[in-house]
């Protein structure tokens, strides 16, 4: 299973100007690599790709792989609610060398069930590496429902599921009922530690970009069985899992990124800089792990 463990859903650093700052980019990708992660995640949601240009998507995606050089596989970001448009980038991922793509669920149109389950098939059937379908329904409306899971699983080229419904009982059932080669990955940094209790297979997290070496530690914990130092990482954590999700992603991680010095704290619209006092309270988490 390629994709199993902890992933980091890379966040995609600016300059000033609003141009994609390469250089604090491939350091960031340095950093996860140096720090033992399992995988890298580009231009998921936690990358801003909504406001990425085809071609500036497809740059962070090719620096990433330059960077890891076969070390670590990486799973690219490309989704979107229109069919076509998705087959297009995913084929240009595919052949700038990814191991796998990264798919959200179509927003804003809200396909039924059935025609998630086409939307995939044909993304499938159209491009030859593995599809990782995306369900958070808190922002696309749209939930890939256990049974649908159980569809998607048994189409050959699509091999898991980042699962952040937040609905543990649906985690749950997913697990229970996916075949064994089937990656059944938290969404939800939170969560990781009663997905892996159910038998999940990872996370693809947001608080890695921070601490990657300890959510990766953690992680590893759960797959090992060993839930007792799952929960003592979880538990050491948790203060920053919650305030990294204080505003929307990629709000605050991004902000604690700037106050460690890895990137300046530049946003695309419609994203903008936390709340004064959420910085304070992002600061002050950061002060009390010790990372600043």
């Amino acid at each position: 299973m390629k994709f199993r463990g902890c992933g980091t859903a890379l966040v995609t650093p600016f300059h000033g100007d609003g141009s994609v700052d390469e250089a604090a980019f491939r350091a960031l990708v340095r950093r996860q690599i140096d720090a033992g992660i399992d995988f890298l995640v580009p231009c998921g949601t936690t990358g801003e790709s909504p406001t990425l240009r085809p071609e500036e998507h497809l740059r962070v995606v090719e620096i990433t792989l330059e960077e890891s050089d076969g070390r670590t596989p990486v799973l690219a970001g490309a989704g979107g609610y229109n069919t076509r448009e998705v087959i297009e980038l995913a084929a240009e991922v595919a052949d700038l060398g990814a191991d796998g793509i990264l798919s959200v669920t179509p927003y804003y149109n809200k396909p039924t069930q059935e025609g998630l389950i086409q939307h995939y098939a044909a993304i499938e059937k159209a491009v030859g590496i593995p599809i990782i379908v995306y369900s958070v329904k808190g922002r696309t409306g749209v939930n890939v429902e256990p049974s649908t899971v159980q569809r998607l699983a048994a189409i050959d080229g699509i091999a898991g599921i980042k699962e952040a419904s937040g609905d543990v009982n649906q985690m749950g059932r997913i697990c229970a009922d996916a075949p064994d080669d089937f990656a059944v990955l938290s969404g939800d940094d939170s969560l990781t530690l009663p997905l892996l209790a159910l038998g999940g297979h990872g996370l693809i997290s947001v608080v890695s970009n921070v601490i990657p070496k300890q959510m990766t530690e953690l992680v590893r914990a759960g797959l090992d069985g060993n839930f007792s130092s799952c929960r003592e990482i979880h538990r050491r954590w948790l203060p920053l899992m919650d305030v990294l999700f204080v505003e929307s992603n990629p709000i605050p991680v991004k902000a604690a990124l700037a106050a460690m010095g890895l990137l300046q704290p530049v946003y695309r619209l419609p994203m903008v800089a936390a709340a004064e006092s959420n910085q304070a309270r992002i600061q002050d988490t950061l002060r009390a792990g010790g990372l600043i």
